[in-house]
């Protein structure tokens, strides 16, 4: 009896001691005192914390919501994407799209959805009736309609709802896909390449020097354009016809999610999060609103987290979504127990390795498998770390209103997990 007194008084010890050590880290730190701060540790398969910091205060989690957006696909989707619904109607073809990102995608696999339709002899109609979001997400930044992170969510995306334009030896810009190289207008007063709002016109400075340019650029994305675009592809025309589809349909599988889900957490790529809420919402028979997609999602797989998260968008490009640290590793023990941890620390980014930590956490072999979350003014770090002694655990690091810079913030989270990995 008194050895088990004196062990549970040693592993009580141990977690007060991880507690005071990390309140000791934050209270002294220059760099995290004038901000907002919340740490939540937990061993994996444990409910009770190691430690915690202001962990049951609210947070914006920037891309921290991708690892909930992660979460609905893992806990709707199978091994593949569905990728296409379609009726065969007479010697007529009525497809709608499922919020699969991957029709010719330049950084996905190819999907088996390009080969159906290109393979069909039919008439096809294309029906958006089913989609009930609007091309930005609730608290976007109107005014990031032209920056690369931020592309239109759409029912059908098509070549990522980006065009993507490299520079050429000669000096020029060449277009991916060819259809937007007429689109193209020489502008002196602009900087780079810069799209009209609310037209598919792409104003650029003239390109100097030898040095290779790569820009990515959102497409104003209307149904119109999305066939266009996919009419010049297939060198066949489709046509858009607005009716329901309330029968059983049939499906198209189009690529390996995981495939999917790495990506999206490697480069942290808001567009794929957020389409990879209208498949969740696909999967479970809904409209594609992404709004009933989170509903259903937290009724049905997330109704027992610790704090009721306010959930707004896939991505995290949203702030007013709101996550609390100790929610957050309370979703990433979900995770672990769906997900393998061999195939998890795949599409997570390695510290030292790869994705958006590549150049963080620098030890071999790498010990930190986490998704990062950064806009202006936050930095948030979110993921599993493995211990010297072979313990994992599950981690939330948030860290909301600083005014010093991202990097100062991101070295001083690296310096105590760091610590915490050495000493726990």
């Amino acid at each position: 009896m008194r050895t088990l007194l004196f062990f549970i008084s040693i592993i009580a010890l141990s977690g007060c001691s991880a507690s005071h050590y990390l309140k000791r880290e934050i209270d002294r730190s220059a760099v995290l005192s004038q901000q907002h701060t919340g740490v939540s540790i937990a061993r994996i398969g444990d409910q009770k914390s190691l430690a915690s910091y202001q962990d049951n205060k609210y947070f914006v989690p920037a891309s921290n919501t991708k690892l909930f957006s992660f979460y609905a696909g893992l806990s709707a989707l199978g091994d593949s994407v569905p990728g296409l619904e379609y009726l065969e109607w007479g010697e007529l073809l009525i497809i709608r799209g499922t919020g699969d990102p991957s029709l010719l995608h330049p950084d996905l696999p190819h999907s088996k959805v390009f080969d159906f339709l290109k393979g069909r002899k039919d008439q096809i109609f294309f029906t958006p009736y089913h989609f009930e979001n609007k091309r930005f997400g609730p608290g976007w930044a109107w005014s990031d309609y032209n920056e690369y992170y931020q592309p239109e969510v759409t029912a059908m995306p098509i070549y990522g709802n980006i065009a993507r334009f490299k520079s050429t030896p000669a000096g020029q810009y060449r277009a991916n896909p060819r259809f937007w190289q007429k689109a193209l207008v020489m502008d002196t007063a602009v900087s780079g390449i810069e799209r009209e709002e609310l037209q598919n016109v792409f104003h650029h400075s003239k390109l100097s020097g030898s040095q290779a340019v790569t820009k990515d650029v959102p497409v104003h994305m209307t149904d119109q354009v999305m066939l266009q675009l996919l009419s010049d592809t297939l060198k066949k025309e489709i046509k858009l016809i607005n009716i329901p589809l309330e029968i059983e349909l049939q499906t198209v599988n189009s690529i390996p999610s995981d495939s999917l889900y790495t990506r999206m957490m490697q480069v942290s790529d808001n567009m794929l999060a957020e389409q990879l809420m209208l498949l969740y919402a696909t999967a479970n028979k809904l409209p594609l609103s992404t709004e009933k997609a989170i509903t259903h999602a937290l009724e049905h797989h997330l109704a027992d987290l610790p704090d009721k998260p306010v959930w707004k968008d896939g991505s995290g490009l949203s702030r007013y979504n709101l996550f609390t640290p100790r929610t957050m590793v309370a979703l990433l023990q979900k995770i672990y127990a769906k997900v393998p941890q061999e195939r998890l620390f795949h599409i997570l980014p390695a510290g030292g390795k790869s994705g958006t930590l590549k150049n963080l956490f620098k030890e071999e072999p790498p010990f930190i498998f986490a998704k990062t979350g950064s806009l202006s003014n936050v930095y948030n770090l979110s993921g599993y770390l493995i211990t010297k002694k072979g313990k994992i655990l599950a981690f939330s690091f948030m860290n909301n209103n600083f005014t010093k810079p991202t990097a100062d913030v991101r070295k001083e989270v690296e310096r105590i997990l760091t610590s915490v990995r050495n000493k726990y």
